[in-house]
């Protein structure tokens, strides 16, 4: 069952140095607040899971985080690079970082079969590609009923996945609306979910057919309004634009990106903190 808990509580319980932890939202509903408060607490060598690594992991990767990533793209969207990323991986600062990449049908698999509990996830993928040439994990086996070579993944299976939504009600029970990528499966996969949303209601009103993640399901939910920008919430808030824009100075190079994360989250007490900083910059300029 759910606990309703302060971010910062639920990251120093719930995230532990070496854990493989995924942080999911596609598009929107990016847990932004959350990558910021694992930074924070200088949680260390871990395996960060992501289809599409954005600015969260840039942040991670670059505060010294991570040890791995498993993803299936990665960049910033609609800017270029992720200047932190390539550091570590071309010249291994502020440290080595392993990476294992797969397509975007295949890691989305792969949680599936994590989610169903199952060793691995099969599909029909691959063939004439180069990928598995560059990733030892993507194997081929033979349909036992129809002799067709099918690739096969590991199941994605994370010690922590964290996903940021729209409302919990005060038993934990959580709704996520608008563009849904792999964020049920990644909490259903997990050993622990932790999850930020915009507002606690004392009812959900969940339309029918959307998606409600049970309490049973998740480890601790957290109210952190605002927790997925610089990405949008679907009915509270926009997608900051001109931060991904201003994003790529700021990572570009070691010192400035050092100096931002220093004074903008490791510099603040929580994200509410961070916002009021990054309000007040912005009303400066």
């Amino acid at each position: 069952m759910a606990e309703i808990l302060s971010l910062r509580e639920a990251i120093d319980r719930f995230v532990r140095n070496g854990d493989t932890v995924a942080l999911e939202g596609f598009t929107h509903l990016i847990p932004t607040a959350a990558a910021h408060e694992i930074i924070r607490q200088d949680k260390k060598d871990l395996t960060l899971v992501r289809m599409t690594p954005d600015l969260v992991y840039d942040l991670l990767i670059g505060a010294g985080c991570a040890k791995k990533l498993i993803f299936s793209w990665g960049g910033n969207p609609g800017v270029g690079s992720l200047h932190r990323l390539r550091d570590a991986v071309e010249k291994q600062w502020p440290q080595p970082l392993e990476i294992e990449e797969h397509s975007h049908a295949d890691l989305a698999n792969a949680y599936v079969a994590g989610a169903s509990g199952l060793p691995f996830a099969v599909l029909r993928a691959y063939l004439g590609s180069d990928l598995p040439k560059v990733n030892p994990m993507i194997k081929f086996i033979d349909c036992p009923f129809s002799g067709e070579k099918l690739a096969a993944v590991p199941s994605v299976r994370p010690d922590v996945t964290v996903i940021h939504a729209q409302k919990a009600d005060r038993k934990g029970n959580v709704l996520i609306s608008g563009i849904l990528g792999v964020q049920k499966e990644a909490a259903l996969a997990a050993k622990r979910c932790i999850v930020t949303v915009e507002e606690i209601v004392d009812d959900l009103q969940a339309p029918m057919n959307s998606c409600v993640l049970p309490t049973w399901a998740l480890t601790a939910v957290c109210l952190v309004p605002g927790g997925a920008h610089p990405s949008y919430a679907h009915g509270y808030y926009e997608r900051d634009n001109r931060f991904y824009q201003a994003w790529d100075p700021i990572a570009r190079s070691r010192e400035t990106f050092t100096a931002w994360i220093d004074e903008f989250i490791r510099g603040t007490a929580d994200f509410s903190a961070f916002q009021a900083k990054l309000a007040a910059q912005q009303e400066a300029k």
